[in-house]
């Protein structure tokens, strides 16, 4: 595959006697063009089996090309958006005629065959609108002039591009393990520690790979490219630790994360300098901070602040290709201080809550009003956590929760309740709870009973599938999400994916289905069906079903795994 600007394209065309072909990829010009950075910078070329940087301006659009010469070839081309969603376009048209129509042998006019490359209406292979790392594959494209369109209509924006015509052999970006989370192993008040599974492309091809790790307290990040087009150029890389020294990648003092005891003495493994210590700066300052560790597979983050809640992300990088692929992220709250031994619960707020494995997190919940009923609404995001409610010392309640639970309890003047959370045996624990005296206040969808989702087997097609669930009387919003899977995709790793916490505003928008409010105040028929269509023959695919209350807040039924029937 070749991949040119048009003018370039038209400069290349040999203007000899013989029918005219676009020229094939040269291996050795190519290895000697893509070391050459400024062969390929701010043109619209892409190479084949590199991945390029570019920028966008805000409602200005960009466009590449490239050629494939020969039918039935692998093409897979990957875009990357950096700080703004993107709207982008692959299409293909046919490569112009090698002769002229009468068959004389006599090549065309340069300007008769710029006409046909840049007039001809190319067929749409794919589209895509978002933020996410998106990416088009084909085991089998047909030859053709190749054309990439993109547009950024939210502001001026970085972005990558990678296309390449070997895809099984190249595989530049990093594999990820078949559980690709981060856990957060233990948490203090200042520190918290982060481990994950190592990439196979490191513990099984045995190439190169650098974890780093990028720390905020705003959101988790979709890609390298997003956090380094967040940071400032002064900030844009951190040292690795040296080994024997206690990890602390950076002094918050110099970075917006105030310090008790920040007196310009070494800490860490990372000396303030005048490049770190200065006390202005042309910029302000983001609570964002990139750390590359080598190989190591755990970590701990240092000073931070207590009793607040970062975001933690882990890219791996191949260090030949200098290409990222990221881990599902995760976020933990630190410890608070000594003396604070319980968060106050606000009336009507939804308050997040982290555990870690086999921990427990104390709450206290204190209305400035008379009250006839208080009612704790809790949300567990992974596995069960137990909770336990005493009023003015006396026990109430002690129940397990999964999914989404609602206590009403009896009120009492001037009572405090003491609220304890215990987390899972299993692993760290996620959580959300509310507490108010007001009835009418519930952010928490209602559930039913059963969330799973009813996949009818005798229904299936080869390109539709046909699932129900249960509602109860109250009204609210449903969207139903698909996801294509591999067939080897199983039900523990369906399990590890449950993070219930995580709403629709996490998925592709090419993951939704629909959306549609259902409600019946007889709870024996509140019950609905959908067929989703346009599914392919013979493949697997992962169904959520997301309900959506009042406040906002979304909860997950169970996923459900799908098969389409191979022939019909």
């Amino acid at each position: 595959m070749l991949l040119l600007r048009c003018p370039l394209l038209l400069l290349l065309l040999p203007l000899s006697s013989r029918p005219q072909k676009l020229p094939t990829r040269d291996e050795e010009l190519f290895q000697m063009q893509i070391r050459d950075k400024a062969f390929f910078h701010d043109s619209s070329v892409i190479p084949d089996g590199a991945e390029i940087s570019s920028y966008l301006f805000r409602d200005t659009p960009k466009r590449y090309f490239f050629v494939v010469e020969e039918d039935n070839t692998p093409l897979a081309v990957t875009v990357t958006p950096c700080d703004a969603p993107l709207e982008w376009k692959l299409s293909v048209q046919e490569l112009p005629e090698e002769a002229s129509g009468e068959g004389s042998g006599e090549p065309e006019p340069l300007e008769q065959q710029k006409q046909q490359i840049t007039n001809e209406e190319g067929t749409e292979l794919f589209s895509y609108k978002g933020n996410d790392v998106e990416y088009f594959v084909s085991s089998s494209s047909p030859s053709g002039l190749y054309q990439l369109d993109l547009l950024s209509t939210e502001k001026d924006t970085h972005f990558k591009v990678y296309a390449t015509t070997t895809p099984e052999s190249d595989q530049p970006y990093p594999e990820l393990p078949y559980d690709p989370r981060i856990d957060v192993t233990s948490l203090g008040r200042t520190t918290v520690t982060l481990a994950w599974k190592p990439s196979p492309t490191a513990s099984l091809l045995k190439q190169p790979i650098r974890y780093c790790i990028v720390i905020n307290k705003e959101h988790n990040f979709k890609s390298l490219c997003a956090v380094e087009a967040k940071l400032s150029s002064d900030d844009a890389f951190m040292m690795a630790p040296k080994p024997g020294l206690d990890f602390s990648p950076f002094d918050f003092a110099h970075f917006g994360f105030p310090s008790e005891n920040n007196s310009g003495k070494e800490r860490g493994f990372l000396k303030s300098s005048s490049k770190f210590g200065r006390q202005t700066s042309s910029k302000p300052r983001v609570d964002l901070h990139k750390v590359c560790i080598g190989n190591k597979n755990i970590f701990t983050v240092s000073d931070l602040k207590p009793d607040t809640q970062y975001y933690f992300d882990m890219f791996a990088v191949n260090t030949n290709t200098n290409m990222s692929t990221a881990y599902v992220g995760t976020f933990a709250r630190t410890k608070e201080e000594a003396k604070q031994k319980t968060v106050e619960l606000k009336d009507g707020k939804v308050t997040d809550v982290f555990i870690k494995r086999k921990g427990a997190k104390f709450l206290r919940f204190a209305p400035v009003s008379s009250h006839q009923k208080v009612t704790f609404s809790v949300h567990s995001c992974l596995d069960a956590v137990q909770i336990q409610v005493r009023r003015d010392g006396k026990l109430l309640l002690s129940q397990n929760v999964e999914g989404v639970r609602q206590f009403q309890l009896r009120g009492k003047a001037k009572a405090k309740y003491l609220i304890r959370l215990k987390g899972s045996k299993k692993g760290a624990s996620m959580l959300k709870i509310l507490a108010t005296t007001r009835p009418n206040k519930q952010s928490f969808p209602s559930l039913p009973e059963d969330t799973r989702i009813k996949a009818f087997d005798k229904l299936r097609t080869c390109s539709s599938v046909t699932v129900a669930w249960l509602g109860t009387q109250e009204r609210n919003k449903f969207c139903i999400y698909k996801r294509e899977v591999d067939d080897s995709y199983n039900e523990e790793q369906k399990k590890r994916e449950q993070n219930q916490c995580l709403g629709p505003d996490t998925r592709k928008k090419s993951d939704k289905v629909l959306c549609k409010y259902f409600h019946s105040q007889n709870i024996q028929k509140a019950v609905t069906t959908e067929t989703i269509r346009g599914l392919q023959p013979g493949k697997s695919y992962l169904l959520d079903v997301y309900v959506i209350g009042h406040g906002g807040h979304s909860v997950k039924y169970q996923s459900k795994l799908v098969k389409t029937r191979k022939f019909c």
